[in-house]
């Protein structure tokens, strides 16, 4: 499928069914898989033949939509997880153990600052968060002999920061650590961190990849490019023996394919976190219109920026799509077709004036969702960024009266008009 334009490969990628099978992706609801001989079984367990035997560590619909987004991703190997904050875990925890150290964009999602800041570090995980606006030179002072990766979000969540990718690969490079980018917001449809030296890229499937708020779900791809054994010392999770499958060493047996069966095999094996079939086949069913749904998003989201920015009772937006944005050099750089459908912005008045507004809607549902085919609202700082101090909130760039909008692909005029209403309250 690699020939094919990215539209084709949300259509087609992953499922190809033979003679007589069906043209649809299968549910393969079952926990286990019958095989002929104990052999034949051991062979599975001993990862010499590849198969299925138990869903925990694969599933046939779970792997040709993981295959499905690895190829819109233009990765090597992928695995589905069941929420993206697993797969945010997996992710690092995949490459780090007690004593290891990682680097962190502060702006990133509320749940990921939390998982790596605090929950993590009782793993004996420790991390160290960096403005990702900052200099060169600033960001690479965080750095430790032990660090193990880079961490950002390609837009951050709900701060809408546009990640100089190119300034994070060659940070992550210079000290042999890979990167890894969160790239829900942005889809491979509008950015593919890969082609600007990222390593390996999560997302939170939950958003725009299923699209219609029905299945909780997260997604690893790798992109084979890290050289784990230019950095044995730094990964022996990787490069030296697993004990617990029999002394295999995954980049000498798996070669490019290593980091992703090590976090089956291991990870998934150990801890679980995995989605169901059914969930996966419903993902798959999204995925084939996000080509379609993502440009629409941005349109919309384009024309209620331009409405909110021209408002009086507005007192700023943050979108990327705006040319006065600071981040619209690098949106156009990375993401030239469009950002995502996510809005930031606050009213005068403060943070009492926002929440006041948010329940004036009538269309505009206030959910903790965001991403999907419904336009819809957030109040971070007492929603999502709820458990974080004062001081933790401006460096995750949430302002108090800041105002998360989900546009979606409703008839933009209606989106405003509801806006517009709610505005008049004031």
């Amino acid at each position: 499928m690699s020939n094919y334009e990215i539209e084709t490969k949300c259509i087609q990628s992953g499922w190809h069914p033979k003679k007589g099978e069906p043209r649809v992706l299968p549910i393969y609801q079952s926990t286990t898989f019958k095989y002929d001989t104990s052999d034949q079984m051991g062979r599975l367990f001993d990862l010499e033949d590849e198969g299925y035997f138990y869903t925990r560590l694969q599933n046939p619909t779970n792997d040709a939509v993981a295959q499905k987004i690895c190829e819109l991703e233009g990765g090597v190997a992928a695995m589905l997880t069941s929420s993206g904050q697993a797969a945010n875990y997996y992710a690092l925890f995949n490459i780090c153990e007690a004593g290891d150290h990682v680097v962190c964009s502060s702006t990133v999602y509320g749940g990921t600052f939390n998982l790596y800041g605090a929950t993590m570090k009782k793993q004996g995980i420790d991390c160290t968060f960096i403005d990702p606006d900052a200099s060169e030179e600033e960001i690479d002072k965080a750095f430790r002999p032990n660090t193990k990766a880079l961490f950002a979000e390609t837009i951050a969540n709900p701060a809408l920061v546009v990640l100089d990718i190119e300034k994070f690969a060659k940070l992550a490079h210079d000290h042999g650590v890979p990167l890894i980018v969160d790239n829900t917001f942005a889809t491979p449809i509008n950015c593919r961190p890969f082609e600007w030296g990222a390593d390996i890229v999560t997302h939170s499937t939950t958003k725009y990849m299923d699209g219609h708020a029905m299945c909780v779900g997260g997604c690893i791809v790798d992109s084979g490019n890290f050289d784990w054994e230019a950095h044995a010392d730094k990964f022996p999770g990787l490069t030296q023996p697993d004990p617990t499958y029999h002394g295999i060493a995954y980049t000498k047996k798996f070669g490019k394919g290593a980091y992703i069966t090590k976090a089956t095999a291991q990870l998934m094996r150990d801890l679980g976190s995995i989605p169901s079939p059914m969930n996966s086949f419903l993902l798959n069913v999204g995925l084939e219109t996000l080509h379609l749904r993502v440009p629409r998003h941005c349109e919309n989201a384009q024309k209620v920026a331009e409405f909110l920015n021209s408002n009086e009772k507005v007192a700023w937006v943050n979108y990327a799509g705006l040319p006065d944005n600071k981040y619209h050099a690098l949106a156009q750089k990375y993401m030239p077709n469009g950002t995502c459908g996510v809005i930031s912005f606050g009213l005068k008045g403060g943070r009492d004036v926002s929440v006041g507004f948010m329940d004036k809607l009538k269309m505009i549902a206030i959910v903790t969702h965001v991403a999907d085919a419904r336009t819809c609202v957030l109040h971070p700082a007492s929603h999502t960024h709820r458990q974080m101090t004062d001081e933790q909130l401006i460096e995750a760039g949430v302002a108090p009266d800041l105002i998360r909008l989900s546009v979606g692909i409703e008839n933009a005029n209606d989106i405003i008009a509801d806006l517009k209403q709610a505005l008049e309250t004031i």
